[in-house]
């Protein structure tokens, strides 16, 4: 745990340009001060699921005042694994890649970046972030970082929970699946991203890494035969800075999972200006 802390801290302090505290000197290390950002979706009667998996169901098991005089509240809950905020773990597109409780955490939290396509998204529902995209963050910022977590803006968060205008149709069941039209990663930049860049996981404001009009997930299965997962339904990221922040993305650990529910968030370290 304490080998996790100060890697953050470190991710931290690369954000910052600030000196990495002296943690056998100085004492207990702090919480570094900054914006919170909670990037996730609750999960509820609205939360939107591809058309062929199962909602979201609560279930009460007691509620309200018990015999002994004190209140007490329990639920049972049951979800497909890829709905609302959600991982997408490797194995569930490469064959004997890592599942959901074998991702190594520290691939999932540090220094992130975010790639903003609204204007081009807004204007087709089909865009595929392209390497134009990625070139055009690079002329800004500069390469991107080793052991990035990259977020896609399409500005379609802006429509949850409205999965017609969010993904195209409300519609469910098998027939629904040719109908969806939202953005997603053009396969060719997935596969620029692998061979050149060397990013620690990816996501994205839409219901898939893959756009709604793709057949065959190109861009899942370019990302997770490298051991790449992805976040989908990632909520307010028109919150967040082209750079500096830093994710924090845990999900539920199941077991030989293929994905699960996903608490993500971005925290914006204070620059002191």
């Amino acid at each position: 745990m304490k080998t996790v802390l100060f890697s953050f801290i470190l991710l931290l302090a690369s954000c910052t340009g600030s000196e990495v505290p002296d943690t056998h000197s100085a004492g207990p290390v702090l919480w570094p001060p900054g914006l919170v950002v909670d990037l996730s979706y609750s999960y509820g009667d609205d939360t939107i699921y591809w058309p062929t998996a199962d909602k979201f169901e609560k279930t009460t098991d007691f509620e309200g005042m018990t015999e002994g005089g004190y209140y007490y509240s329990a639920y049972t809950v049951r979800t497909a694994e890829h709905g609302g905020t959600h991982l997408d773990a490797p194995v569930h597109f490469a064959e004997g890649m890592l599942a959901s409780d074998e991702l190594p955490v520290d691939q999932l939290m540090g220094p992130a970046i975010l790639i903003d396509v609204t204007e081009g998204a807004q204007a087709d529902r089909d865009y595929l972030v392209s390497v134009a995209d990625f070139d055009k963050w690079e002329t800004e910022y500069g390469s991107i970082p080793d052991g990035s977590i990259v977020l896609l803006r399409t500005g379609y968060g802006r429509f949850w929970p409205d999965a017609e205008r969010y993904m195209g149709t409300a519609e469910r069941g098998a027939e629904a699946v040719s109908k969806l039209h939202f953005p997603g990663l053009d396969p060719d930049a997935a596969t620029w991203l692998v061979e050149n860049r060397s990013i620690h996981a990816i996501g994205i404001d839409s219901p898939s890494i893959d756009r709604g009009q793709s057949g065959l997930f190109e861009s899942h299965r370019i990302l997770f035969a490298e051991n790449i997962p992805a976040f989908e339904n990632v909520a307010n990221l028109d919150r967040l800075p082209g750079t500096g922040f830093v994710i924090i993305a845990l999900p539920m650990k199941i077991e030989g999972g293929s994905g699960g529910p996903l608490r993500i968030v971005a925290i914006i370290p204070e620059t002191g200006d």
